[in-house]
């Protein structure tokens, strides 16, 4: 059995957490939007044709904020097309995903989905084939209160009063060679900030989000988020990161070690902006939205492809086995352990594409096995994010030469009687006690998850991979299985 500890003081703090970080994503991508939160025909749709079984799925994950409508998407749409009545509207191609959008689901229909839902929209503008003008056209319509044309286009169309949308996006993965319009650092950085002065003209308390690399990877990595902070670094106030992890070599222990990599992007990312504001003797710090994390690459790997030019298409349909529900569970406390820097996050997608939430055409909707460690952190991760000294056992594989076999995050409660302690056992051999150490606290739960193997998946007609509860351990040292993801409670003498 493996011992590990862990040490923490409440006066050690990171930083207080923000909600926006249990955000997510809904792109026009696949069934995410039609059939996932919008499906007129399903017995449980409302009177505008959205699921409520997957609203109820929603709400119970505590999503904040969620992101739209793109994604790679939103480089090529007109959102004048997703308005007023749907018999009007027009039906086009979506280059970006090869398929046909129909736009009965735009942007009223969405921010009424988030008003149902009790969510912040975070829109995107397209940056792509789009311009400044119609981006802010589009606050306009949005957050308009003035009898101006637009914001009378959004009274004639049904909402009387602004939406009040305060979170906006410019652009997607502008880096990127498969994006349509894709640009240099130095072309987005232009547009970029043309647009973010225009739409703070029109609504100064608004806040936007201003796309770095596309993942860190890329060529131009680093030298992309310095260029484009130089040009808007007075007019914006986030910067994207965007992440995804793969394991198509099956290497199961490499995949488990993907969160040093990701501490090691934030930490990089975080630097940058720091280099610039000093550079720009600005008193502002830029902040960081990581907008887009997960796991994908089992559609990649099945070879099927399903016929282009059709309406949603079912793209990207991942079947998230015990395996992908750990590097999630790993990656959330990454982000919680920055939560200094990384102020908002998007666990990308929210339904059916990438996503915790998978849904039946007319039946059943069910949890994937990343809903689970998600759920739980949205639910009990609220507070502020205490530092942690970790003494833990580590292993060699492909990202470090000392992966720790433990994933830890520790959050005090809003009122602070509570700590909170995610931790997950990578190990799929051994146990490992968890010792902790300068907190006085009386155990009052323990919420495991674990599998019969690796690859255990959850489907409509089975969930093998669900939380259970675990006896207390009196010493206030739990033990956590082998190959877990574990939540633990203490309540705070």
């Amino acid at each position: 059995m493996k011992q590990a500890n862990m040490i923490l003081d409440k006066d050690y703090a990171i930083a207080r957490i923000d909600p926006r970080i249990y955000g997510s994503f809904i792109e026009h991508l696949g069934r995410a939007v039609y059939g996932g939160i919008y499906e007129p025909d399903h017995p449980t749709a409302d009177a505008e044709g959205f699921r409520r079984d997957v609203i109820d799925m929603v709400r119970k994950l505590g999503v904040p904020v969620v992101r739209y409508p793109g994604g790679n998407f939103v480089s090529g749409y007109d959102w004048k097309d997703g308005i007023g009545p749907k018999d009007r509207r027009p039906v086009r191609p979506d280059m970006a995903w090869s398929a046909i959008e129909p736009n009965q689901v735009g942007t009223d229909e969405f921010l009424r989905w988030c008003e149902r839902t009790g969510i912040e929209p975070m829109l995107a503008v397209n940056l792509g084939t789009g311009t400044p003008k119609d981006a802010v056209e589009l606050l306009e319509y949005c957050n308009g209160s003035a009898h101006t044309y637009w914001a009378d286009k959004r009274r004639e169309n049904g909402h009387d009063a602004p939406y009040g949308v305060k979170l906006w996006c410019l652009g997607n993965e502008m880096d990127g060679a498969w994006q349509i319009c894709s640009k240099t650092a130095t072309e987005y950085g232009r547009i970029a900030c043309e647009t973010a002065k225009l739409m703070k003209m029109f609504d100064p308390d608004i806040q936007l989000v201003v796309c770095g690399s596309s993942f860190r990877a890329m060529p131009t990595f680093g030298v992309w988020e310095e260029e484009v902070l130089r040009q808007c670094y007075p007019y914006v106030d986030y910067l994207s990161l965007h992440q995804y992890y793969t394991n198509p070599e099956g290497d199961v222990m490499n995949f488990l070690a993907r969160d040093v990599e990701m501490a090691g992007f934030i930490r990089e990312v975080a630097d940058i902006c720091e280099k610039i504001r000093l550079e720009t003797g600005s008193d502002k710090h830029i902040r960081l939205s990581f907008d887009e994390w997960n796991v994908w690459y089992h559609y990649a790997k099945n070879g099927v492809v399903p016929p282009k030019w059709t309406v949603a298409r079912p793209i990207e349909e991942e079947r998230y086995d015990f395996a992908d529900a750990l590097v999630v569970g790993c990656m959330l406390n990454t982000l919680l352990n920055h939560a200094d820097v990384v102020k908002i996050s998007c666990l990308a997608q929210l339904v059916n594409a990438l996503a915790p939430i998978m849904t039946e055409p007319n039946g059943r909707a069910w949890a994937q096995t990343t809903y689970w460690p998600f759920y739980y952190g949205s639910r009990f991760g609220r507070g502020t994010a205490l530092r942690a000294e970790l003494e833990v056992p580590t292993y060699a594989c492909g990202v470090s030469e000392t992966a720790p076999y433990l994933s830890c995050a520790a959050v005090l409660s809003e009122d602070g009687k509570t700590l909170t302690v995610f931790a997950i056992n990578k190990n799929p051999d051994e146990a490992a006690t968890l010792s902790l150490s300068g907190f006085k606290g009386a155990p009052v739960q323990h919420v495991t998850l674990t599998a019969p193997s690796f690859d255990t998946v959850n489907t409509a007609e089975a969930q093998p991979v669900l939380p259970r509860e675990l006896p207390l351990a009196p010493d206030g040292a739990p033990e956590l299985p082998p190959a877990s993801w574990n939540m633990l409670r203490f309540r705070l003498a």
